[in-house]
């Protein structure tokens, strides 16, 4: 890494109805659309595209590593990273080898970002207890580890069938093949990330990003405490966000697919619906929401980057689905405008 702020995007490629029109995407037509929009993000010099894996019908990805292989296959330089990989409900053989064969197309581009969900869907889908939550994914991490340190691998846990002197194939281009852990918010999984000495990204969706400072601290404590380099700690910041060419026509494109969904999740979980005063708070220079202009977002990113002098900045374009020809533009925006003026003001 040459030490200079990444910026790039990461896609859930909903197929929710559209609030505006009343339409629907189809599976193959968002697949097909992802794909157009991660080419576009090489082409304009983004530095990664993640793709989330979801398990229900609002979302058209379940398996991300599948994606970001075709997607490979048609860019030269973007880094490519599921966002997340759900450790806690897959293998974690089939994950670092899925994830292996796309480093060996992407040559040397593939990265995992693993979580243990904030749907539940895949638990039950594969078999597990939610019961196990968290050491369901501290189990399968430290397997995950133990597969990209070596070819042979030995290994015992309490939730996957032992591993003695296996042989562990493909191996990757990248040695070791980076695997970021991707937290919501709580201590304890930054100091995980901490300790174990491996790179750390947020997901700020909600409220001010300020209180999400303390979770880089503890996560650097953790860092040092564990004896690892601390120039090699790594902080990545998710958020949600569009651009277009004017603030307002960012604002208001965006927001009736914001309500639609977070409105359908907050029904779900309890939450109260979104609001237009509440959105507009969110877009504020102290809130969530990157959604603006090019000067509105790269004033955002920069806030965010004095808070938690972050090394990674991912951008979720479509919270709802966005129209296509909408969602280039702002990839196109993103790329040639946006992150020009984050890199030369942090120079």
């Amino acid at each position: 890494m040459d030490g200079r702020l990444e910026l790039g995007i990461y896609s859930f490629a909903e197929t929710t109805i559209d609030p505006a029109t009343g339409r629907r995407a189809g599976t193959a037509e968002r697949l097909r659309d992802l794909l157009e929009e991660i080419t576009l993000a090489d082409q304009v010099g983004l530095d990664v595209y993640g793709v989330g894996e979801h398990h229900r019908p609002d979302f058209a990805v379940a398996a991300p590593a599948v994606v970001l292989a075709a997607a490979a296959a048609r860019t030269t330089r973007i880094r490519l990273s599921s966002a997340v990989t759900v450790l806690s409900s897959d293998d974690p053989v089939r994950v670092f080898q899925e994830f292996s064969t796309v480093d060996l197309i992407s040559n040397g581009r593939a990265e995992i970002m693993a979580g243990r969900g904030s749907f539940i869907e895949s638990f039950p889908l594969f078999g597990y207890d939610l019961a196990d939550y968290d050491d369901l994914f501290a189990d399968k991490l430290d397997l995950l580890l133990a597969l990209r340190a070596g070819d042979r691998v030995t290994w015992q846990g309490r939730h996957r069938a032992a591993l003695k002197d296996q042989p562990i194939y493909p191996r990757p281009v990248q040695n070791p093949l980076p695997v970021w852990v991707a937290i919501g918010g709580t201590p304890q999984s930054a100091a995980r990330a901490g300790t174990l000495g491996l790179p750390l990204a947020i997901a700020i969706i909600g409220g001010e990003p300020a209180r999400f400072t303390p979770f880089v601290e503890v996560y650097r404590e953790a860092w040092a405490r564990a004896g690892h380099d601390p120039t090699l700690a790594r902080v990545g910041i998710n958020s949600h966000g569009f651009l277009a060419d004017t603030a307002q026509e960012a604002a208001d494109s965006f927001w009736p697919r914001y309500q639609d969904a977070m409105g359908r999740i907050g029904r779900e979980r309890g939450w109260p619906p979104p609001t237009r005063a509440h959105y507009d708070r969110e877009r504020s220079p102290s809130g969530a929401l990157l959604v603006g202009g090019p000067q509105q977002v790269t004033d955002k990113i920069l806030y965010e980057h004095e808070l938690f002098g972050m090394d990674r900045f991912l951008l979720q374009l479509s919270v709802g689905t966005m129209p296509h020809a909408q969602m280039m533009r702002a990839i196109e925006l993103y790329g040639t405008v946006v992150a020009p003026a984050v890199r030369k003001a942090l120079t």
